[in-house]
């Protein structure tokens, strides 16, 4: 599947930060991981904690897919908000999902220093209102996180011109937030699972898979077969080709990064992430390297022709919106990427 387009910045600047190769016999392990990428990763980490060996397989090169083409902003806050999540499936249910995402943040970010990556940073979340008609709904969205025990604020008009200079009718700003770089977290993972045992293969694609009670059995293009005891489908939003039921939708969303801007490491106030109401919505974080990166105009549809089309339009919108946000600060674009991303109706994970 064709996930991603244009220049990828992790790529660009990274290049392959590691060789892992290709299966080229027959193997047999306890646990199969369908997929390298960050998930795939995260996996194999918290099975080899426990003692369980495992291999992973991965049909590109490792970390090709969308985890190289990822922003990689680390919020607690899915897609839908939490006032509309309670609406869908009861509000204790839905605060339990916003705590969980919560934790998941202190948990990676707790993984990182364990293995010792240092891209990771915990940052605060500036959630503002793209217009006036949605303080209503943003209040609402604020109340309720308050009430669940949330570290959230309220600033008006007046207080999110004072503490971040732009002009927004209102915001939420977060204490919970993180950013990194899913590329390189992924390959840190990898390096630190091989010195534990941690098998990977990658550029090999299976062709066939067969459950059995015993467990399953894999074919590789190549012919080789893998045969173990579980397998894991970490292949991210192209697990879409292994379910039979329409419970995800692909979508198409753009990204670009600035040059490296001279001078203050501080472009706004402490590089907080930020996004924005809108529907789809804007989302801004800095770089270790101080770039600007914004993402966000995604478009409903899941079509790699028509979204690489659209990539030189949606870059020039998207310096646009940074330059009505920020028309103070200077924004020259040096790589723009589009990407697929899935979702579900009520924004959680199956």
């Amino acid at each position: 599947m064709n996930l991603k387009s244009g220049y990828p910045y992790s790529l660009v600047k990274h290049g392959l930060v590691a060789d892992y190769p290709k299966l080229l016999k027959n193997i047999r392990t306890p646990v199969v991981i369908l997929g390298g990428g960050i998930s795939g990763a995260l996996a194999a980490y918290h099975l080899m904690q426990k003692g369980i060996d495992c291999t992973i397989i991965d049909a590109r090169s490792i970390g090709l897919g969308s985890s190289c083409s990822s922003t990689s902003l680390l919020q607690y806050e899915i897609d839908t908000p939490l006032h509309e999540l309670a609406e869908m499936i009861g509000e204790e249910q839905a605060i339990r999902a916003y705590k969980l995402c919560e934790e998941a943040i202190e948990k990676l970010i707790g993984i990182a220093d364990k293995i010792g990556f240092k891209d990771i940073q915990p940052k605060k979340s500036f959630f503002y209102a793209a217009a006036k008609k949605d303080v209503a709904k943003l209040r609402k969205e604020f109340e309720m996180r308050k009430k669940a025990g949330f570290a959230v604020q309220w600033l008006d008009e007046e207080q999110v011109k004072k503490k971040m200079g732009i002009s927004a009718p209102a915001a939420i700003l977060s204490q919970s937030g993180a950013q990194t770089n899913a590329y390189l977290f992924t390959h840190a993972l990898h390096q630190y699972g091989l010195k534990r045992g941690l098998k990977i293969f990658d550029r090999t694609l299976i062709t066939d898979i067969k459950h059995q009670k015993s467990g399953v059995t894999m074919k590789t293009e190549d012919g080789y077969s893998i045969k173990a005891d579980s397998l894991i489908y970490a292949t991210g939003y192209e697990v879409v080709q292994y379910i039979d039921k329409p419970i995800v939708k692909l979508q198409s969303t753009f990204a670009v990064i600035s040059e490296v801007i001279e001078g203050s490491k501080n472009l706004w106030k402490e590089n907080m992430l930020l996004w924005n109401t809108a529907d789809p919505y804007l989302y801004l974080r800095t770089t270790a390297d101080n770039r600007i990166l914004i993402g966000g105009r995604d478009e409903d549809f899941f079509n790699p022709h028509k979204r690489d089309k659209l990539l030189p339009a949606k870059t020039r919108s998207l310096v646009k919106d940074f330059q009505k946000l920020f028309p103070d600060l200077p924004f020259n674009p040096e790589f723009s990427w589009a990407g697929t991303f899935g979702s579900t109706k009520d924004g959680l994970p199956f």
